[in-house]
């Protein structure tokens, strides 16, 4: 590792040492080799090409897909005295032609640019007369038919690979399986020997899903441990997404929507107050949070079931970026999934994409519906692997199962003796002996299976359908009636009879009596917690008057760090972790004062 490399993550970052792979991704690029690097969420994928492009001769050229996200890294690495820029079209002619001179000046360390912008022919043309120290593609799972955010704007991208031939190129992404990885590498001719795996592991990050029995009930439980923190609320549709704004917001909270159907402006004026407030709640679609890069949301709630194992990651990811303990929760139903399969058959994707899609569903059904760990689950989907985490639900209080075959033959069989063509609510009904208008209409009160599920309460019958779904024993019926069928796993189940282990539905969650402290809270303790209001009431106020987000000043851990350590000179405060020479300068003097103030 070069020292010069060391001296800049001190002197600009704050940090003694690197993380993880961090040195040898850094080092491997320094010396003009491309790098593929996969890393989690909050792991420092930006500090690998970042100081590279300090330190190599030249200007480093940033593809980002989002003008939000550019703003808020270029206003991060201003803040840490890094010269950094981002060229998009909110730009005026007058800054547009200040920052080309000096682009061609040298006087810029990063220029962050989007794929549609820089793809342009004149961008191009003025970007062949500068020095570039290296091209990385941030976000680079958009590039990939198989990747969950494909931009088709990022597949030609390949076009800047050749212009620019003998210039270091990185690609750089968070969430990507094995045939996003392959794609990527293969459409920027990227060699496995330049490949940088990091794993996906997110251990300050609780896993939670339950099923969706009262979902506003279940999400106003889980959100009395967030008083005063920020969060993010995914919702399936744009109706639900400003339905449950206005609600949180009747509680109390300080709560804003975000979906596509909105006006571009008040889209931006909530993602705005959302990036620079500590206690706002983002209640949204998944056209909120790609890049996001606010590292103190301390939670990540679906209260409907998400699109895939790859969506759910990078949505959860949002959570503890900056590496303390956050939570999540996902809330899903047998609508859920009866919905998502429709929107598969519906779409007007090739059968290739579509089956690619049931089998995404499938992983994700399996992740919701294991007794196992849900960190094991997650992380094998990836390629990767852990241990069984202790900190998702499932570790917490491990399920309990029991052996349901006989429960899966009832369910098959009543499922076939009504037709095929009924919702789980009927099934169930039917199965345990429910005397109604429609059941004895149709004459289902008078075959065999009528009754016959007795030993089991709605609410078990009900966990058995939704288990016999995610195992692909039955079919849901996709033209919107979401009538049952068997499947032919279904079928085959039937004539083999093999042993099924089901799990136990939990019992509905009972109200929270004396509300605990979230787990980010406790990282804070009892003698440092008025110092560590003090500190962030002064680093509101700083970002206040600068007009940008809390968390360039300093990140929540930097200011535990400094409630703890208590440091009475600059010196002492240099040795913090998070404070570089720049922040040091710029704010030490203010931040001192305040920790004097509670000595």
């Amino acid at each position: 590792m070069t020292a010069t490399a060391l001296e800049i993550l001190k002197t600009v970052y704050g940090y003694d040492a690197f993380r993880g792979p961090q040195a040898h991704i850094v080092e491997h690029v320094i010396a003009g080799n491309n790098a593929f690097v996969l890393m989690p969420t909050g792991g420092g994928k930006s500090l690998c090409y970042q100081i590279p492009a300090i330190v190599r001769p030249g200007m480093g050229l940033v593809v980002s897909p989002l003008l939000a996200l550019m703003a808020d890294q270029v206003t991060a690495l201003r803040q840490a005295g890094v010269r950094a820029a981002a060229l998009n079209s909110d730009l005026s002619p007058d800054e547009r032609r200040t920052l080309w001179r000096d682009i061609r000046a040298g006087a810029l360390d990063l220029l962050y640019v989007a794929p549609e912008t820089l793809l342009r022919p004149d961008v191009l043309e003025l970007l062949d007369g500068v020095k570039l120290s290296l091209i990385a593609i941030d976000e680079a799972h958009c590039l990939s038919q198989w990747g969950h955010d494909f931009r088709p704007s990022y597949r030609q991208l390949d076009a800047v690979v050749a212009r620019f031939a003998g210039t270091p190129r990185m690609a750089l992404t968070a969430t990507a399986d094995e045939p996003t990885r392959v794609e990527i590498l293969s459409h920027l001719t990227i060699a496995d020997t330049d490949a940088f795996i990091a794993g996906f592991d997110r251990p300050n990050i609780r896993y939670a899903i339950e099923v969706k029995d009262n979902p506003r009930a279940q999400l106003r439980e889980f959100l009395k441990r967030y008083e005063g923190e920020s969060g993010i609320v995914y919702c399936l549709s744009k109706r639900r997404t400003e339905e449950t704004a206005a609600w949180l917001q009747g509680l109390g909270y300080d709560a804003l929507a975000y979906h596509a159907g909105m006006d571009k402006a008040a889209r931006e004026a909530n993602q705005m107050r959302f990036q620079h407030g500590e206690a706002v709640i983002m209640v949204a679609t998944v056209a909120f949070g790609m890049g996001i890069d606010k590292p103190d949301v301390r939670f990540v709630a679906h209260i409907d079931l998400p699109g895939s194992i790859e969506a759910y990651y990078q949505e959860t990811g949002r959570a503890g970026r900056d590496g303390l303990p956050s939570d999540t929760l996902m809330l899903y139903g047998y609508e859920d999934i009866a919905l998502r399969s429709r929107f598969i058959e519906e779409s007007e994707a090739p059968d290739q994409r579509k089956r690619m899609e049931r089998q995404k569903l499938d992983a994700l059904l399996g992740l919701a519906e294991t007794a196992g760990c849900r960190r094991q689950v997650l992380l094998s989907y990836f390629g990767d692997h852990c241990e069984p985490c202790g900190n998702c639900d499932t570790c917490a209080e491990p399920p309990k199962l029991f052996e349901g075959a006989i429960a899966a033959q009832k369910a098959l069989s009543c499922i076939y003796r009504t037709g095929e063509r009924f919702g789980q609510a009927y099934i169930v009904d039917v199965l345990l002996g429910v005397e109604n208008e429609r059941i004895a209409q149709l004459g289902h009160d008078r075959i065999s299976t009528f009754g016959i599920g007795t030993e089991h309460d709605n609410r078990t019958w009900r966990a058995i359908l939704r288990q016999l779904i995610a195992l692909r024993l039955v079919d849901v019926d996709l033209t919107g009636h979401g009538g049952l069928s068997i499947a032919p796993g279904g079928r085959d189940f039937l004539r083999d009879k093999p042993t099924l282990m089901l799990r136990v539905p939990a019992p509905p969650r009972a109200k929270r009596g004396k509300v605990a402290r979230s787990a980010a809270q406790s990282a804070v303790t009892d003698a440092d917690h008025d110092l560590f209001q003090a500190l962030r009431r002064k680093r509101t106020d700083i970002a206040r008057q600068q007009n940008v987000p809390p968390y360039v000043i300093f990140h929540d851990k930097t200011l535990i760090e400094l409630a703890a350590a208590r440091p009475g000179s600059r010196a002492e405060m240099a040795n913090v972790p998070g404070v570089g020479e720049a922040k040091l300068d710029r704010y030490g003097p203010a931040f001192l004062a305040v920790i004097a103030e509670h000595a």
